[in-house]
């Protein structure tokens, strides 16, 4: 019986890990080896870590763990129970583990629309935030392939990092005229028509395709995703994910704690903008909630043991 279970080994559970360890509870990662981050060569505004890879900083993560009370699992999560008020997790392999509480850092999967050659290319030269990669592609000519209501801002936001920005609305909504006055401002095209293929030469984007033929020529790209929580395993505890304009999200307070007793959610699988900094942040916030728990609980078992 473990004090906490982790469900997830990226920055939010390896920093909650952290801070559980040193507050002597014992605690269990359990981690499938899947960060988000994992196609982009570095992660970004972490200071002291600018730029690491992102399965190095899991490395090092790790490693700062080595002299506390915490078992690191590989494997999936196929079912998480609560019974007789402690969490029972199963694994893909069939094993189980119990804690007395649940910490979910199971992060997000980034669903792309589907236009052929993008994939390939996402984390490298197709981005998503402009604060994490935005300064590797700077200058460059940048495309932002519209997808849904936030195109227009991406647009804009980019045009910091670039002047060389064009705004391809393809399935975004038609920018209204307030919004088509303030790119024209910032000097940006806007070219309608679905793209149809983004075609890359030697591993580098090149040019995107549009549906009546035309070719357009660009060094790197941006696209908003639609996030999908990691937290399928959830379901047999009533904790199911809300649906946001940018995708899912499992809703926490400010302290990560969610609306099941026990259970606490922290990173991007709670806060979908939340980057590698923000996330371990979010991990300590949560710890320092499930050890001020746990401890609430010791007290009231103490004091009912005192003689009458």
């Amino acid at each position: 019986m473990q004090d906490v279970i982790i469900i997830g080994g990226g920055a939010a559970g390896l920093n909650a890990a952290l801070v559980l360890g040193r507050t002597r509870r014992a605690v269990t990662v359990i981690d499938a080896g899947q960060p988000r981050n994992a196609p982009a060569a570095g992660a970004h505004g972490f200071i002291t870590r600018d730029g690491v890879a992102p399965l190095e900083l899991t490395r090092l993560g790790r490693a700062d763990l080595e002299p506390y009370d915490v078992n690191i699992v590989e494997g999936r999560v196929l079912r998480a129970e609560k019974l007789d008020g402690e969490f029972r997790i199963t694994l893909n392999d069939g094993s189980t583990h119990s804690g007395k509480r649940l910490l979910v850092t199971t992060g997000v999967v980034d669903e792309l629309p589907d236009i052929p050659g993008l994939a390939e290319h996402w984390g490298k030269d197709v981005a998503h935030c402009p604060f994490c990669h935005g300064w590797e592609i700077r200058d460059q000519n940048i495309g932002v392939i519209g997808s849904g209501s936030f195109a227009v801002h991406q647009a804009l936001l980019f045009r910091q990092w670039s002047p060389n920005i064009t705004l391809f609305i393809n399935s975004a909504p038609q920018p209204t005229e307030l919004e088509l006055q303030q790119l024209a401002a910032r000097g940006i095209p806007v070219v309608t028509g679905a793209v149809t293929a983004v075609h890359s030469k030697d591993d580098a984007v090149t040019h995107l395709e549009l549906e009546d033929g035309s070719r357009h020529s660009v060094q790197a790209l941006t696209v908003q995703s639609r996030v999908l929580v990691r937290a399928e395993f959830l379901a047999g505890l009533g904790l199911v994910p809300v649906s946001t304009p940018f995708g899912e999200s499992i809703e926490s307070d400010e302290m990560g704690q969610t609306s099941v007793a026990g259970v606490w959610a922290a990173g991007n699988v709670t806060n979908m903008s939340a980057t590698v900094l923000a996330s371990a942040q979010a991990g300590a916030m949560a710890a320092v909630s499930i050890n001020m728990d746990l401890m609430a609980g010791e007290l009231e078992v103490a004091m009912a043991a005192l003689p009458q």
